[in-house]
């Protein structure tokens, strides 16, 4: 919408006008006001059709060929429209030659002397043009900071975590009456999310989820993610999952080799277990809740890694006694090279049916003299993500290899004993105490000093006293066959 037009011609001189203290003060700063109407009346409900504001702008109405002449302008650069999601070249209402250029300022006195001599050499016609803002405009944290009372606008929870389509929020208890106000908006403005729910303090004492409300959309909490070029299907509400550490997650599945036999012990949906089966390594993958496995072994199957990720139901003490005979009595085959792409499939198919009529046939796509031959039959790596527990399974550990193993078949040094990476949490914030405190812990319930390959690496910080860590060690040869 236009307003009434002004003559540049009466705004220009061809001497550069002094302009007072004040009035340079207020060139710098005047800005327009493009924050939402505030409305703290609004505590359960947003209703949208409240958040509307004209705001009267200057635009330079110029033939269209003129039009790039002042986008590129450096003398103009400072003048032009940057709101963001506001066009900057409108198409004039009354004239499809001419266009409407967009400055940044409402009132004419705001031009400097450059811009006002510019634009009367361009043949510009300043005009005033309403621009309308509606509740779309504004972001989610400029909504909440004009609906929230005044002192709670400065931490206003607009931040969530998604797994697939849902986020998921933790907000503290003086945003609770609110809470599902902000789950709405949160709702508007994420096209992509469908459901959000705000995690509550209980936590399920057995298998460690969390018990969550829902604040806005549907109460659809199967969702499907993807991460590490994985593809994980679960219901959020009844498994444990963390999108903050995909991070962590490819930490560790980078450290394996694809020869290496992996045993999971609080392996949830898989996202540890299936990234490292895709990178070729066999797996034990076991988790305690029921829902876990159901989940996991669909995962498994989805991600066409079944012949490489065996999961089971148990505790995870049961579990670390257990499975290095599983893997010694029914071995992994032998590791085959990186997977072949449907390309090389292909290429490899033809490959063979050349070798059958041609002894100079092109060579394999993987080289075999470089693939291990014998079964995979010796647990490699140990991953204990159960930060708020895992170290007091550690105990488990003590006499693993006597009746899995015998002496003579592990006999020879440390390196055939496996590393251990265990999650854990720490109040001591200072690396050098925290590190104190985890290996005092570890080695307390190990019954045995750490020896070698001792590494520590700080996860995440999940409260203001409260670190995550992963400690990795290699398995203490006597802790491994104690009596």
């Amino acid at each position: 919408m236009l307003g009434p037009q002004l003559c540049l011609s009466t705004l220009t001189s061809r001497k550069r006008p002094r302009l007072s203290f004040f009035s340079k003060i207020m060139a710098r700063t005047l800005t327009l006001d493009v924050s939402p109407p505030v409305h703290r009346w609004m505590d359960t409900t947003i209703q949208r059709d409240a958040f509307k504001k004209t705001i009267p702008v200057l635009a330079a109405r110029v033939p269209a060929s003129k039009t790039g002449s002042l986008l590129k302008s450096d003398v103009m650069k400072k003048s032009l429209m940057d709101l963001p999601k506001v066009r900057s070249v409108l198409r004039d209402p009354h004239n499809n030659l001419e266009r409407l250029v967009l400055l940044n300022v409402s009132e004419d006195a705001t031009l400097s002397w450059e811009v006002r001599n510019f634009l009367q050499e361009q043949s510009a016609t300043l005009v005033v043009h309403n621009l309308d803002l509606t509740y779309d405009y504004w972001t989610a944290d400029e909504i909440l900071h004009s609906i929230l009372p005044e002192g709670l606008c400065k931490g206003s929870p607009s931040g969530f975590a998604i797994t697939g389509h849902l986020a998921h929020m933790n907000l503290n208890k003086e945003y609770l009456p609110y809470k599902h106000i902000i789950g709405q908006i949160v709702l508007d403005k994420n096209p992509m999310i469908k459901t959000v729910v705000n995690k509550l303090d209980s936590i399920d004492t057995t298998y460690r989820f969390f018990k969550m409300e829902l604040l806005a959309g549907e109460p659809n909490y199967v969702v499907e993610h993807h991460e590490s070029n994985c593809r994980f299907t679960f219901d959020f509400t009844r498994v444990y999952w963390n999108s903050r550490l995909h991070t962590e997650h490819d930490r560790l599945v980078q450290l394996f080799q694809p020869t290496d036999v992996i045993a999971d012990v609080f392996a949830g949906v898989g996202p540890f277990a299936i990234p490292a089966a895709k990178k070729g390594c066999a797996v034990f993958a076991n988790d305690l809740n029921p829902e876990s496995a159901r989940y996991l072994s669909q995962n498994i199957v989805d991600n066409k890694v079944a012949s490489l990720v065996r999961a089971s139901c148990e505790d995870g003490r049961d579990f670390i006694k257990k499975v290095i005979g599983r893997a010694r009595d029914n071995p992994f085959p032998a590791y085959t090279g990186p997977k072949l792409s449907k390309m090389q499939e292909k290429e490899e198919k033809r490959r063979l049916q050349l070798a059958k009529s041609s002894p100079t046939a092109a060579p394999a796509l993987v080289d075999q003299s470089t693939v291990e031959n014998q079964s995979r039959q010796t647990v490699s790596h140990f991953v204990m993500n159960l930060p708020d527990s895992a170290i007091d399974f550690l105990d488990a550990f003590r006499g693993v290899l006597l009746e899995s193993a015998s002496e003579r078949d592990l006999s020879g040094n440390n390196a055939n004993m496996p590393m251990v990476h265990c999650h854990c949490f720490t109040r001591e914030l200072q690396p050098d105490r925290a590190e104190a405190d985890i290996i005092q812990r570890v080695e307390s319930k190990l019954g045995h000093q750490l020896e070698t390959e001792v590494a520590l690496h700080m996860v995440r910080s999940v409260a203001p006293n409260k670190d995550m860590y992963c400690i990795s060690f290699r398995l203490p040869r006597d802790v491994a066959f104690a009596r």
